[in-house]
């Protein structure tokens, strides 16, 4: 079986993965903000997953290393690997204002932007804003 088919068959209960660094506090956060906006939910077509878990090992396979992220990772029943600003644009649609940010986005200059803040932010995302909070306790 390959990796395609393996995920396939994890992945048979719901639509997407959302691997998020449960070790951020802006990922966290963010992962909250969204679950109050109903992405996440029991009616919603998204389950977030720890990036430092097992199955999120598993999941993402040959591109999981260990340690801190890069990026989040949006993983669709097909077995596709987002990252980084591609892996939340499937949930833009549903977020207020997400349909005029998306219009926005289809301008490719307007799209390399928001690129490039992404790595920003996620390259110094600890320095900016801390560690999780339920991440300081367990060291």
């Amino acid at each position: 079986m390959d990796f395609k088919e393996q995920i396939e068959g994890q992945l048979s209960t719901q639509t997407c993965l959302l691997v998020y660094d449960a070790e951020c506090r802006l990922c966290v956060s963010t992962r909250q903000k969204l679950e109050e906006l109903g992405v996440g939910q029991a009616k919603s077509d998204v389950r977030f997953l720890a990036y430092q878990s097992e199955e999120a090992k598993r999941i993402i396979g040959p591109i999981y290393r260990s340690g801190r992220p890069d990026a989040a990772f949006l993983v669709r029943p097909s077995g596709e690997v987002l990252r980084g600003i591609d892996a939340f644009l499937p949930l833009v649609p549903n977020l207020p204002g997400g349909k005029l940010l998306l219009w926005w986005l289809r301008f490719p200059s307007a799209k390399r932007l928001a690129e490039w803040s992404y790595r920003v932010v996620a390259r110094h995302r600890y320095r900016w804003f801390g560690e999780a909070e339920s991440s300081r306790r367990q060291n």
